[in-house]
């Protein structure tokens, strides 16, 4: 740990020089110790930005969020100034700024006492050797959360943890801290309301979410910043929805991900290190038992072996094919393409000494550098199996000749038919803050002296191995939008990459329990195309049950990879894989769910839709629009390790003991004209909101799933089907994507005057721009019929490759359904399940 050297600045005064207007304070301590100048200002409506800055703590000088200036146009800002404190009344919010000791930021709703944020007095803002420290008071009855990724339970309070992006190799889920993600955003939530604070800096750091306890300052939070100055935002927001649309105005909506990239993607290093047979007849062999045992898949994360050399040293070479293993990639590429399996390449931003461009790039400063030397500042890097290494360097975005470098490997890659790159080991681990960047004109950054690390950020470089691998994707096929998946990131990766994981988790019961809770982080932080490795990376093989609990819950979620690891002693190279049919006794559960997966896609790929659009997470905390009910705020719901919404729709749990065959979950409640929940699985039931009930929940059957009275799910075909933006001759053999039928969860009688509404949206699943088309079902229903009105908007240039919609009636309803538009309705053959399905024309757009 770094010694502590804290010191607060003093004799703050309004500093007339800078800019005070467009509802902003800025004030200079008259401290010869510490000048430091703070700035408060009105960003957004509900956004405001705070800088503690001097000469010896600049700015970021790479800020992970663009910088918007001051002021918002038509924003009526209510400004009163008094000596020593300023009010600004911002909409329905409130902002004071009190400097008669160190400068204080309060943040509240207009008109009432109570605050949602307020800085600690006396002590709010300290410099901290080549740091500062941000200090505010802690509410320990509030829910915390965000921080990226970390460790379970989701609820962050009396917690702390390392603001850093580390590779955590087999992490324990509810203790290792740092791990993959370098997001400082925090969000407190209340019943009355939410505050985020997020800092812009890519410096290494510490939150601490009231871990600390001083008796004479009380209950306190801090953020403590390695190197620079502090700039942070505080996003303020009703519930947990405006904050993310806010912060999502602020530093960029999600990228949308491809369709395919929502199905089921296959991985294990095993396969790419096949040398006997080679590696591309493995993975044919995989290819051809998935179509076997009936289980659709849509991708396969190919592991790093295909790159490591087949002479030695036989280590991995980025962008080199091992032509022993593959030695025809194109025609490989295309046999999986015929197959409908994409491909991602994993590619990871170092070079070892034995690599054939290392000599060139070392010339070119393209590496990190050594301050003592002048030379590479090379250090020990993964080379082949597991815990292998040689000697290597990280590469330099920064630089020229390494921008063109990994450009070049990128866009060959994508011309010889990779679909999507996998950008792994990602974290920059560099060992010294004093290790200095190239920061080469190319890359747009000013000329500034000090190239160390430490300042910049390590995982700027992260953001910038993102951006490359996006653009040069982007270069090759303009029109399609880029799939890039990464393990690490930050605020400004997202920019970049749509898809992440919780990297290299382990196999255990806990490990899928409290991989739920880091999904629901993850989605605070708008990485919203996201999962856990089904079954665990590292660690012994799932038995059975668990594997099978695993998948169950694994299919009610944004990403759903099975990818894997598993070393052992008497196997370092290679490791062990997970596959789908590796126990016989469950195979056909496994196909079962994989292909209600599939069923779900039009459902799925609609909440990635939703969340481009509106930042919306695919996954939610089971409090996400119930504040209201007390019940959401109690210890257990907090640590969101048991159950989640998935979408609006979907209220889904889990059983994560070995031999247990039933769950108990919470039904949340938004007032008393609920009308409760489905069971999705026998006996079927109808079930109040606003109470904890047990679900029976046999291993070899299912899991908790229930629906919300008035939703409706828009479902497929359950396989993989064709895009309809996909003109690759390639895939042209996959089913059309010509059905979509639509489960609706009608009350059990009459909705007595209700009509319920649900909308969803879809697009050709693969454009750059895509023409987003949003499709509505309205029902209501009496003791003996349910009738439906169907509409769309939107998408002028989508034409669906449906021409009916089938209306789905939950198991046991067996009233008739009419059109409330006049339109014919048939009936039609029962679904699998037995369901009643009724059958009307598709919608027109308006």
């Amino acid at each position: 740990m770094a010694p502590q050297l804290e010191y607060v600045p003093s004799g703050y005064s309004l500093d007339k020089s800078l800019d005070s207007t467009n509802g902003g304070v800025s004030l200079k301590a008259a401290d010869d110790r510490a000048p430091f100048t703070f700035t408060f200002q009105v960003v957004g409506a509900r956004t405001f930005r705070v800088s503690f800055t001097s000469e010896t703590h600049p700015l970021p000088p790479h800020p992970s969020i663009s910088r918007p200036q001051a002021g918002v146009t038509g924003l009526k800002i209510d400004a009163q100034h008094a000596d020593r404190s300023s009010t600004l009344h911002v909409g329905d919010i409130t902002a004071t700024v009190d400097w008669t000791e160190t400068p204080v930021v309060s943040l509240g709703w207009k008109g009432s006492s109570e605050k949602l944020h307020e800085d600690l007095p006396y002590r709010s803002y300290a410099v901290d050797g080549q740091g500062v420290v941000h200090y505010s008071k802690h509410d320990r009855s509030a829910l915390h959360v965000g921080l990226g990724e970390a460790a379970a339970p989701m609820d962050l309070t009396a917690r702390g943890f390392k603001v850093d992006a580390v590779d955590c190799f087999g992490y324990e889920v509810y203790k290792t801290s740092p791990m993959y993600k370098h997001i400082p955003l925090l969000i407190k939530a209340t019943p009355q309301g939410c505050i985020a604070i997020v800092s812009s800096s890519y410096s290494r750091g510490f939150w601490s979410v009231g871990q600390e306890i001083d008796g004479l300052w009380g209950f306190f939070k801090f953020l403590r910043q390695d190197y620079g100055g502090l700039e942070s935002y505080m996003i303020v927001g009703r519930n947990l929805q405006e904050i993310l649309t806010s912060y999502a105005e602020l530093v960029g909506f999600p990228r949308l991900a491809p369709r395919w990239a929502y199905g089921y993607l296959s991985g294990g290093y095993k396969y790419t290190m096949g040398d006997d047979p080679p590696a591309h007849i493995q993975l044919m062999e995989f290819a051809d038992k998935l179509k076997e045992h009936d289980i659709p898949c849509s991708g396969h994360q190919m592991s790093s072996g295909y790159s490591i050399s087949e002479h030695p040293p036989c280590v991995r070479n980025v962008f080199n094919w091992n032509r022993h293993r593959f030695p025809d990639p194109e025609a490989w590429i295309q046999e999986n393409h015929k197959r409908g399996i994409r491909l991602l390449a994993n590619i990871k931003p170092f070079i070892l000494a034995s690599h054939p461009d290392y000599q060139a790039l070392e010339s070119a400063k393209g590496m990190f550098t050594d301050p003592a030397s002048g030379k590479t500042a090379n250090v020990r890097l993964w080379s082949a199996g597991g815990g292998e290494s040689d000697i290597g360097g990280h590469l330099d975005f920064t630089n020229a000749k390494t921008y063109k470098f990994w450009s070049d490997g990128v866009r060959n890659l994508r011309k010889e038919g990779i679909d999507g790159m996998w950008l792994d080991n990602n974290e920059y681990t560099i060992p010294n803050d004093l290790t200095e960047i190239s920061l080469d004109s190319t890359m747009g950054h000013k000329h500034i002296d000090n190239k160390a690390v430490g300042l910049w950020g390590r995982t700027m470089q992260t953001e910038l191995m993102a951006k490359i691998s996006y653009e040069a994707l982007q270069d090759v096929e303009p029109n399609v939008r880029p799939f890039c998946l990464t393990r690490s990131a930050n605020i400004g990766t997202l920019r970049y990459a749509c898809s992440s994981w919780s990297g290299d988790n382990m196999t255990s019961w806990e490990g899928m329990k409290g991989a739920n809770a880091l999904r629901l982080t993850a989605g605070f932080c708008l990485l919203h195309q996201y999962g856990d490795d089904i079954g665990g990376f590292e660690g012994p093989q799932p038995t059975p049950e668990l594997l099978l609990r695993w998948i169950q819950l694994g299919i009610y979620g944004s990403r759903f990879a099975i990818n894997c690891f598993k070393t052992s002693p008497a196997d370092n190279m290679r490791g062990e894989v997970i596959e789908p049919w590796m126990y016989p006794e469950i195979t056909p559960l496994v196909r079962k769910a994989i292909k209600r997966r599939y069923e779900l896609m039009p459902y799925i790929y609609s909440l990635g839709l939703e969340s481009h659009q509106f930042a919306s997470p695919p996954q939610r905390w089971i409090g996400w629009g119930y504040e209201a009910d007390p019940e959401v705020w109690s210890k257990r719901l907090k640590r969101g390790e048991e159950q989640y919404w998935f979408g609006d729709a979907l209220l889904v749990g889990g059983v994560y003991e070995p031999g247990v065959s039933e769950a108990e979950v919470y039904l949340p409640s938004k007032n008393d004209s609920d009308r409760g929940y489905k069971n999705l699985n026998p006996p079927y039931q109808y079930l109040a909101s606003g109470q904890w009930t047990k679900i029976s929940s046999p291993w070899k059957e299912h899991i908790p799933v229930l629906a919300k009275i008035g939703s409706a799910i828009p479902v497929g075909k359950s396989v993989v089907t064709r895009m309809p933006g996909d003109t690759d001759p390639a895939f042209q053999n996959q089913e059309e994507d010509d059905y979509r039928g639509i489960e609706i969860y009608p009350p059990e009688g009459s909705t007595n005057g209700t009509t319920f509404s649900t909308s969803w949206y879809e697009d050709d699943g693969l454009a750059q721009k895509p023409e987003i088309a949003r499709f509505t079902v309205e029902y209501s229903s009496s003791e003996e019929t349910v009738e439906v009105r169907l509409s769309a908007r939107g998408g002028d240039k989508f034409a669906p490759s449906w021409r009916h919609v089938h209306i789905i009636l939950p198991h046991g309803d067996t009233r008739s359904v009419t059109s409330l538009t006049g339109e014919a309705v048939a009936e039609v053959d029962d679904d699998e399940a037995g369901r009643l399905k009724y059958r009307l024309p598709a919608p027109v757009a308006e």
